[in-house]
């Protein structure tokens, strides 16, 4: 088998494509974006492309793009996500009822080495591989962001500036407010919306998302 693989952390996509040598797997590229994903693929035409799903520069959805755009120009390459976050909307595109060569695991279920190369290689052959909480939530996807429906009409119009892509200073003077007074505003945003502190994630991106997906009437 000769794979593909998208990792942004380089540690991680190290790791990973030293077991798959080790498995008799063949890396034959490994990137860390979704545009270099499809440029190696085109070029090296893999059985099979590896794929996380938030890649840069945004990372929210840039692999699972990616993903969609090999399924459409190659379908005869297979498919693995992986992730530790399942994207419904993106997933609902990619398994289709009937498709073939699809896996989606979660990073943080895969139990042992041995069941992700048994799961790469039952894709490769034409099977699937999803991971149960996948599947659960694609036959019964979650209610709407209940955060957003918290937020007050300050912090509401503080986040649609934010989808703008405004800086917390153009926020200060559209609202006039004082930039500190904006920071604090944005932080009960990130509260309200349960996004923690995470120095591996963008929260501005991730709560942007959350407002756009939500309902903005």
């Amino acid at each position: 088998m000769r794979i593909v693989l998208a990792e942004d952390n380089p540690l991680l996509r190290d790791g990973i494509s030293l077991l798959l040598t080790e498995h008799g797997i063949a890396v034959v590229a490994a990137v860390d974006n979704g545009e270099d994903l499809i440029t190696a693929t085109r070029a090296h035409q893999p059985n099979l492309a590896l794929v996380d799903v938030r890649l840069p520069p945004t990372h929210t959805n840039e692999g699972f793009r990616a993903a969609l755009a090999i399924r459409k120009d190659h379908p005869d390459i297979a498919l693995m996500v992986f992730s530790q976050w399942i994207e419904t909307t993106y997933a609902t595109q990619l398994i289709k009822p009937g498709a073939s060569k699809i896996g989606y695991l979660l990073k943080d279920r895969i139990v042992s080495s041995a069941a992700f190369i048994e799961a790469l290689h039952r894709v490769n052959n034409g099977g699937t591989a999803l991971d149960p909480e996948v599947v659960q939530q694609l036959l019964h996807p979650p209610s709407p962001d209940r955060g957003l429906q918290r937020l007050t009409p300050r912090e509401r119009s503080v986040l649609a500036l934010l989808a703008e892509g405004r800086s917390n200073q153009a926020i200060s003077d559209h609202q006039h407010l004082a930039l500190r007074s904006v920071e604090k505003v944005i932080a009960s945003v990130f509260t309200k919306l349960d996004l923690p502190p995470d120095p591996t994630e963008h929260r501005r991106v991730l709560a942007v998302v959350k407002y756009l997906q939500g309902d903005n009437s």
